[in-house]
């Protein structure tokens, strides 16, 4: 199949799970993952109908975006540093990834400097593993209300990563447990915090993320094939 019809394929996916789901199929938006693909294939993704595209790594977007230009909205994925921050608030109009007060602040002295509002969403570790980033879901509040005092720097909403399986359902806990969440935060009418995007759901759990209220999928494999 080409990236145009696995596009259409996974957009299929999407729309069966909302309508299962009750929720309007517009409701949750495709990212289209494209880390270490190169640039002809993503500018053919773009051509069929990628508006938002993600990348794990700072240096490798900037030398897409360099050559692709504004073919579609560049999302951060994957984990950030602060070094990197200056660099990732001229690249990326959302970031995913940001766990620490200390980024947060970081994006926002950043941002001032740019002259923008850099909108980005709390990674939480809702599964605990040792090895994933993400605030602990006891400790997003905390962050959240610290974050949320910061002028240049927006949050808006929250995304996860959960433990891999073979079987989507063993995803279902984990997204549920970061809607409920999303929805205590959302309760507190935190001043510059807005609850309104969910990133969780990859390509082999496209369904369960949107059944369970994902407002984003991210997806690489089932458009490009395996890395």
């Amino acid at each position: 199949m080409t990236i145009a019809e696995n596009i259409k394929a996974v957009q299929a996916r999407i729309e069966a799970a909302a309508k299962r789901a009750g929720r309007d199929s517009s409701s949750t938006r495709l990212l289209v993952v494209t880390k270490t693909v190169e640039v002809e294939r993503i500018r053919e993704a773009a051509a069929a109908g990628a508006i938002i595209l993600g990348e794990n790594r700072v240096r490798e977007a900037k030398e897409k975006i360099e050559k692709l230009g504004p073919v579609a909205s560049w999302h951060l994925i994957g984990r950030l540093q602060a070094n990197k921050a200056k660099y990732a608030v001229k690249l990326f109009d959302l970031i995913h990834s940001v766990d620490n007060l200390a980024l947060a602040r970081e994006l926002d002295r950043q941002a001032a400097k740019a002259g923008k509002i850099q909108d980005v969403l709390i990674e939480v570790n809702i599964s605990g593993e040792a090895a994933k980033a993400g605030v602990a879901p006891d400790d997003a509040i905390v962050l959240i209300r610290s974050a949320a005092a910061l002028r240049n720097i927006a949050i808006r909403g929250m995304m996860t990563v959960p433990p891999y399986s073979d079987n989507p359902e063993d995803s279902r806990q984990y997204f549920k447990m970061l809607r409920e969440l999303s929805e205590r935060v959302a309760k507190e009418l935190i001043p510059n915090v807005s609850m309104r995007e969910l990133s969780m759901g990859m390509s082999g759990d496209i369904e369960v993320a949107v059944e369970e209220g994902s407002t984003m999928v991210r997806v690489g494999t089932a458009i490009f094939g395996k890395r």
